[in-house]
């Protein structure tokens, strides 16, 4: 994906997944390949290490090195700041925060604030307050879970209000599949437990619709709902918007298949080129040489 430009971002939760070494990485991968091969397919990806950990400024450095021009990181905000403070008193963690990432700037994407379910309407102000302190030059998108922001009432409209005031786009998160599916199986279960069970939501806010689609490992069950939002991209890329999609299996190790078969269904709407070659596929080729 690093020679071609794409008018959407797609990409999955992680990039360092060891169970990927032989069916998506190189059969010789390390862990020290693994964002560069990751980087070699996809164009973006979730930074959810940020939101356990600070990264250091080597570390940045590295993912800096491993990534292509046009790879783009939409890191989490830390949970210290968003799910132990709730935005309390938290202007200077924040401004640190995003500013650890000065060297990596060409590669953000939307900054993910990601806002615990018992943040309700009545402390908007503090997510008010946070948006007005950001950097302007920066991409944000929030992640509400509470039952107010999903009231098709007032307090939904102010908080949509709030964004669209500060070109901030809503996360859309879609666990719609994953909450229907009765699978005995143990990351569905482990899945159901942890996703949050939120009101689907198919507006946008600004012009970086961000969509993290959860559903099960395979591609069937995945079908009816990610034809559905190939349709919803389709549409969001001819009005000229940039959206990220990510795409989420409950086991991880099948994200990649998920996010291929999704850029396929899109592909047949919209004139785009097809995924590169995965490494372990571009190993076999070579090996062939031989």
């Amino acid at each position: 994906m690093n020679e071609m430009i794409l008018p959407y971002h797609l990409g999955c939760s992680v990039w360092a997944l060891p169970e990927w070494v032989g069916s998506f990485f190189r059969d010789d991968a390390k862990a020290a390949d693994f964002l560069t091969q990751y980087a070699s397919v996809f164009n973006t990806v979730e930074g959810n290490t940020t939101f356990y950990n600070i990264p250091s400024p080597g570390q940045i450095e590295s993912w800096n090195k491993k990534t292509p021009r046009g790879f783009k990181f939409c890191f989490k905000f830390p949970r210290h700041i968003t799910h132990k403070k709730q935005l309390m008193e938290t202007d200077d963690d924040a401004l640190r925060f995003v500013e650890l990432f000065t060297p990596l700037r060409e590669k953000l994407g939307p900054f993910m604030i990601q806002l615990p379910p018992a943040f309700s309407a009545n402390d908007i102000s503090r997510l008010e307050n946070l948006l007005s302190i950001l950097p302007k030059d920066l991409n944000y998108s929030v992640e509400v879970r509470h039952k107010d922001f999903f009231d098709h009432g007032r307090h939904e409209r102010n908080f949509v209000s709030l964004l669209q005031s500060y070109n901030i786009d809503r996360v859309i998160f879609d666990s719609r599949k994953l909450h229907s599916v009765k699978s005995q199986a143990a990351s569905i279960l482990e899945a159901q437990k942890k996703k949050p069970k939120v009101p689907i939501r198919f507006d946008n806010t600004h012009n970086r619709p961000l969509v993290r689609y959860v559903g099960t490992n395979d591609i069937l069950n995945n079908e009816p709902y990610l034809k559905e939002w190939a349709i919803i991209v389709a549409e969001w890329i001819k009005e000229g918007l940039h959206p990220y999609i990510f795409i989420h299996s409950p086991n991880k190790v099948d994200q990649p298949k998920l996010c291929r078969h999704f850029h396929q269904l899109l592909s047949k709407l919209i004139e785009i080129p097809p995924l590169p070659q995965w490494p372990i596929d571009k190993q076999g080729k070579q090996l062939g040489l031989f």
